[in-house]
């Protein structure tokens, strides 16, 4: 069976000094009041145009972020590159009301799609929605209701940007990759990409849509999905993830009266991850599929079916991937048993990258048992490095 627990293999990348940072960071980010102080003063500092760089870069940013532009990305990229894994850089800077800074946005991930075609290690490209469009936008579009002169405005500009990173991608040969939203605007995107799916996949897995398997109809999406591919005679790109706004999709559907979309629990959620992605590998002829996850379980799982269906490990229709700075144990273990494996490494300017860097912090100390692994693991290997 396929073990994650080598941490000799799973930090080898990392200096004594790069374990001791990690270390010091993920015991501050066990504390759940301690990140809510930091999140309260981060917020004050960027209201306040305070110099933060100086306390934020050596931190979280250096553990979370490849760096502020590709070419900073680069040295990082080469090092995973040295231990088998390959790099997904994602330009996470979030915005969506700002014209000219939806713009830029657009601009650089337009850039980032050409440079992953061009790298031998940066076998995908990526994109979040709402760069292109505010939530109310999106909103606006997935119930099609109140739409003015100005909103169609905002929604003609989201579904061109979509358009310009779709045909780049497919133009220069990569995949890319659409992140998945909140619910009640998912609609809107979900038809967007399938769209997209529709033009650029018909030879191959191109445009990738997003499931957020702890949503209770993802599965239902899922399968209505392969229908309309296999009738229209394109493929389909998926990629899992469990998803990460459950608490505020809780809060909404109790405001608003309406049933909670998301798995009542975890192993609700977990069930329906696994029979995602054991649906996929059913129907391999017409989906590729990308693996987002942190579970050794649901990593593990995957590793056995691929087996079970006499599967190379290396097949090119299946990749694991999980995020830079996280689970380590398991990007490197998979990569060093011939698995495809990517980091997905987020960039930006310090400033613009502060809300996924705090989102990963309330992650860590949300997720039951998450920064506790990843304490005891680090421990583990500084004790086998002390003895060695």
């Amino acid at each position: 069976m396929l073990s994650f627990e080598n941490t000799e293999i799973a930090f080898r990348y990392k200096s004594n000094s790069d374990l001791s940072r990690a270390r010091i960071l993920f015991s501050a980010i066990s504390n759940p009041g301690l990140v809510q102080v930091g999140k309260s003063l981060t917020y004050l500092a960027l209201k306040l145009h305070l110099p933060i760089a100086w306390a934020i870069k050596p931190t979280l940013y250096k553990h979370f972020v490849g760096g502020e532009t590709l070419d900073e990305c680069e040295k990082t990229v080469k090092l995973l590159s040295k231990y088998k894994l390959k790099s997904i850089l994602d330009y996470s800077v979030e915005g969506g009301k700002d014209q000219e800074a939806m713009q830029r946005t657009l601009d650089e991930t337009l850039r980032s799609v050409v440079h992953a075609a061009k790298h031998p290690d940066i076998p995908f490209s990526v994109f979040k929605p709402t760069a292109f469009a505010s939530q109310e936008v999106l909103t606006l579009a997935s119930e099609n209701t109140n739409i003015d002169s100005e909103t169609a405005k905002a929604i003609q500009f989201f579904k061109e940007s979509v358009e310009k990173l779709a045909k780049t991608a497919f133009e220069n040969n990569i995949p890319i990759m659409i992140d998945a939203e909140d619910s009640w605007y998912q609609p809107f995107v979900d038809q967007v990409v399938t769209e997209m799916m529709e033009k650029y996949n018909k030879k191959e897995a191109i445009v990738y849509n997003t499931l957020q398997m702890y949503r209770t109809d993802r599965l239902d999406f899922l399968k209505e999905s392969l229908r309309k591919a296999e009738e229209g005679n394109y493929f389909l790109g998926i990629k899992f993830v469990r998803g990460a706004y459950m608490e505020k999709e809780r809060l909404r559907a109790d405001e608003k009266g309406y049933p909670s979309p998301i798995q009542p629990d975890k192993d609700a959620t977990d069930q329906n991850y696994d029979a995602g992605v054991a649906f996929t590998l059913a129907h391999l002829d017409r989906i590729s599929v990308f693996s987002g996850s942190h579970n050794e379980t649901s990593n593990r799982l995957l590793t056995e079916l691929m087996e079970k269906q006499g599967l190379a490990r290396n097949e090119s229709r299946i990749w694991f991937s999980q995020l830079y700075g996280m689970s380590d144990h398991i990007s490197f273990n998979l990569a060093d048993e011939g698995y495809n494996v990517a980091k997905y490494i987020p960039y930006g300017p310090v400033r613009n990258i502060l809300p996924y860097l705090i989102r990963r912090a309330e992650e860590n100390t949300s997720i039951s048992g998450q920064t506790g692994r990843e304490l005891a693991l680090l421990e583990q290997e500084r004790i086998r490095r002390k003895k060695s």
